[in-house]
């Protein structure tokens, strides 16, 4: 995430977690610092994982006060280690007791997916699959979460509403068909857009592919229909399977050919990655 991606898309929202946590003051840290005293502290890992969003936590203690500074020993996307010293956070200490748990819980997230993440695409090595997110994220921290998957080896769908065209079930049914779907979609959309549609069943996947649809969405069928929707797609549509996937059942996907694999549980049920500010001290 780079500082142009920070300052448009991320430091509104960043400050918008700062101003939960700190409404009027920090009652603590003032109760126990009076004055500036610089100092420093730092950030220590304890748990293996993979490490994301280092530039996230260095921007909210800059967005405290524009001097601190962040010297890291590790990048996004390295694996770290249990009891490994990965930076080191230097200003005025009461910054650094302000923009702790705010920093902390930005890392400790986009490292958690992250490292989930990587977990599940290594069960996918040598298959030809990608493995994709969803929209399936926390309000307010979609651009996080997605940029974890993507440091963790994973591939983003669509980021928004406005970002693709995927035509589900309710969207089918409103629509009245799988072919009326497609059909409006195609008229509606500009040229450059490709249509994905979702479907549950070898019938509308048949429907679908005499629809011209781009790319068919498999959800929850069954390994056998999955595998034959596969060679019915091929050359003629990409493959996207989908439905419940998680890092304990995704095995069961990985030979069955499609293109895509899409799991919801990258973003949604991701454990964190157990981080932490220590050994606080002046300088």
């Amino acid at each position: 995430m780079n500082n142009i991606t920070m300052r448009i898309n991320a430091d509104d929202l960043i400050l918008g977690a700062l101003k939960e946590d700190i409404t009027s003051e920090d009652i603590t840290t003032s109760s126990v610092m009076r004055q500036y005293q610089r100092g420093e502290v730092e950030l220590i890992c304890k748990q293996d994982g993979i490490i994301a969003g280092l530039e996230v936590f260095r921007r909210v203690f800059e967005l405290l006060d524009a001097s601190t500074t962040v010297e890291f020993f590790v990048k996004d996307g390295d694996r770290v280690k249990k009891g490994q010293r990965l930076g080191v956070v230097s200003g005025d200490i009461r910054v650094l007791l302000s923009g702790e748990r705010t920093a902390l819980n930005y890392l400790q997230r986009m490292s958690g997916i992250a490292t989930y993440t990587r977990a599940i695409v290594d069960m996918l090595e040598g298959t030809g699959t990608k493995l994709l997110d969803t929209r399936k994220t926390t309000p307010g921290m979609r651009i996080f979460e997605k940029y974890a998957v993507k440091v963790g080896g994973g591939y983003n769908h669509r980021f928004n509403l406005s970002d693709g065209i995927l035509l589900k079930d309710n969207h089918i049914g409103a629509a009245g068909g799988v072919k009326e779907a497609v059909a409006m979609a195609r008229e509606y959309a500009p040229f450059v857009r490709k249509i994905e549609i979702e479907v549950e069943s070898l019938e509308m996947l048949n429907e679908a592919l005499e629809a011209g649809a781009d790319i068919i969405m498999l959800d929850n069928m069954s390994i056998e229909d999955m595998k034959e929707a596969v060679k019915l797609c091929a050359g003629r549509a990409q493959t996207e399977c989908s439905g419940n996937v998680t890092k304990e059942n995704i095995e069961r996907l990985a030979g069955i050919g499609v293109d895509y694999i899409s799991s919801g549980a990258l973003t949604h049920s991701a454990p964190i990655l157990d981080l932490s500010l220590k050994n606080l001290h002046a300088i």
